[in-house]
């Protein structure tokens, strides 16, 4: 069972100062008509993934500020969930260590019929005979599928995001990738998805807009993603030595890419009514040209030209930062102007990082980023007058997340009755509040993630640039909102192998008198601090719809996600009924119910 998170909590004074140095008031719930603990409920809603069972109610009595300080810190104990994450070996691997060992069938094949151990696809008589020859040159070279890289990536966000004490930190690594979208249905960005949410995002997503963008701009993830890591140029003196030299030989081309600089100022900074012109996105490109990705498959050295060597690249103007190369070669040096800034002729690498430095501190981005952090953490149509304040706060604090968190979370807008329950949960926000409002233990996140695909969220995959949309409207339709309902029964039911769940023990043992009594215990547990009312109105007809019992025995006797050895779980005791009724049934009713979608 999962230990209770907050037993580190101290009562405080009503004032205490926020981790951004800035004094932190009372939230000023108060005024808007909410309790103790509906306001702890409400702020847990948004700012973590759900609360554990109880958790609420703890917060209330220790004190909402006193909650919301420890998770802007981020720096709470998580050894029960770094015990989970050692059975990932990928989790600390570098770039050239992951794309060295997790490799694509694909890519062995041809190094196989390069190689001449596989002369030609033809030459083998079936599929599976060319599949067991990868396989076994795969073992023998201590090699690994990408597939299991993708299964650790997914596994480790599912954990964290369940079991993390600091849970505002997950909230926003989950914001930050998605504004910053990168996908692993793009090849030569997916065995780098790994390495960029733990180096370019966690790390900086509570901290400094400016940061988390350079850190992101400079990411092979993104320099793959968006293409920029072969974007180049010709015009530079390197370049033009080189070509001088070379006699009857084709000259090198320039191939500028401008995916990159689109997206950096549409989706990025500034958004696509920020005031800059397609001349700006050919010079921002421009900017970027050369920054790249330093070659990490083995022997990829043996291909750079002597010139390159690592030795001699501080002297010709390049950089190296880790897996980031600038390369001098490849960088436009003509003269620019951005925005109406000129950038005189011969400048490097400093004229991106200049580039980044402006974009992060346009006022256009500052408008735009808190618009989508007030739809995050407020509504899906944040007022005008909100979102000006919070902008005023990101370009006085120089991009300060936590200073706009803190300047969001003590408005009167974020406590509003009418942004209350507002917002609709993601399939993943679903699957991790359920785990998490019930104590469960999950053992095999992928079994949670089948569900969160099915519901229409496959994460990780999104291929668009812009990230998941953060609408209720893209997440409800009716397809969807069968498939939450199929999991909320599925889940009540013990149906989902590797999660378990013991729901007497939410309500310290006790068996429920009846069906009825029990969907009344079991909502005020799993929906705390709300009007549970319309909730009883809308789900006490089905305990008597004969319907809910047959979808229940066929969720029951389902063997696509569910393994033979899964129907050894021992199902909850029943309570005597029409319908015969269990606990977890009603559970599973609940988690499907409007009420508990929405956060």
């Amino acid at each position: 069972m999962k230990k209770k998170c907050l037993s580190f909590f101290i009562i405080s004074s009503i004032f205490i100062f926020s981790a951004s140095g800035n004094q932190l008031t009372k939230f000023p719930y108060k005024k808007a008509g909410l309790t103790d603990e509906q306001a702890a409920a409400h702020l847990l809603s948004r700012f973590s993934f759900g609360g554990n069972f109880g958790e609420a109610e703890l917060i209330a009595k220790t004190g909402l500020e006193v909650w919301f300080e420890s998770q802007l810190k981020a720096n709470l104990p998580d050894k029960e969930m770094d015990k989970m994450l050692d059975a990932f070996d990928a989790l600390n691997l570098d770039n050239k260590t992951i794309v060295n060992t997790y490799v694509r069938p694909g890519d062995i094949q041809r190094e196989l019929i390069k190689s001449g151990l596989l002369k030609d696809t033809s030459e083998v008589s079936s599929n599976s005979e060319r599949r067991a020859i990868i396989n076994k040159y795969i073992r023998d070279n201590h090699l690994k599928t990408q597939q299991d890289l993708y299964k650790q990536l997914i596994s480790q966000k599912i954990i964290r995001a369940i079991y993390s004490n600091n849970q505002l930190q997950e909230v926003m690594t989950d914001f930050w990738f998605n504004h910053f979208n990168v996908s692993l249905s793009k090849g030569q960005c997916a065995p780098f998805v790994m390495t960029y949410e733990r180096d370019a995002i966690r790390p900086h997503s509570l901290g400094s807009f400016l940061k988390i963008l350079e850190a992101s701009a400079k990411h092979p993830a993104m320099l793959f993603y968006l293409d920029n890591a072969s974007s180049s140029s010709n015009n530079n003196s390197l370049s033009k030595e080189k070509n001088k030299s070379v006699k009857n030989k084709k000259k090198r081309t320039e191939g500028l890419n401008e995916n990159y600089a689109r997206e950096l100022m549409e989706l990025h900074t500034m958004g696509v009514d920020g005031g800059y012109t397609q001349a700006d996105v050919t010079e921002v490109a421009k900017a970027l040209t050369g920054w790249s990705v330093v070659p990490l498959k083995r022997d990829a050295e043996k291909r750079l030209e002597p010139r390159d060597k690592r030795k001699q690249l501080e002297d010709n103007g390049f950089i190296v930062e880790g897996d980031f190369i600038f390369r001098a070669d490849k960088h436009d040096e003509g003269e620019k102007t951005i925005l109406g800034k000129k950038f005189p002729a011969g400048n490097g690498y400093d004229e991106g990082i200049a580039v980044l430095e402006i974009l992060s501190k346009h006022p256009a981005t500052a408008q735009f980023i808190c618009k989508k952090l007030a739809i995050r953490f407020v509504s899906d149509t944040p007022s005008q007058k909100l979102i000006n304040f919070l902008t005023s706060v990101f370009t006085q604090s120089h991009g300060n997340i936590k200073s706009v968190l803190t300047a969001l979370v003590e408005s009167e807008e974020f406590w509003s009755a009418d942004v209350l329950r507002e917002k609709i949960k993601t399939p993943f926000e679903l699957i991790v509040s359920t785990a998490r409002a019930t104590n469960s233990i999950v053992k095999q996140p992928l079994r949670l993630n089948t569900w969160c695909t099915k519901m229409g969220q496959k994460i990780y995959y999104y291929q668009a640039p812009t990230g998941f949309p953060d609408k209720a409207s893209f997440w409800i339709n009716s397809g969807a909102l069968l498939n939450r309902i199929n999991f909320g029964l599925a889940f009540g039911t013990n149906q989902i192998q590797g999660t378990k769940t013991d729901f007497l023990s939410l309500n310290n043992g006790l068996e429920p008198e009846s069906p009825e009594v029990a969907l009344n215990t079991y909502a005020k547990i799993l929906i705390p601090g709300r009007n549970i009312e319309s909730t009883i109105t809308r789900l006490s007809p089905k305990l008597k719809n004969p319907e809910i019992s047959k979808k229940i025995e066929i969720l029951n006797t389902e063997t696509e996600d569910i393994p033979d050895s899964s129907k050894e779980i021992k199902k909850q005791p029943s309570m005597d009924d029409d319908i015969n009724f269990s606990v977890g049934q009603i559970v599973g009713l609940i988690i499907g119910s409007p009420e508990f979608q929405r956060r």
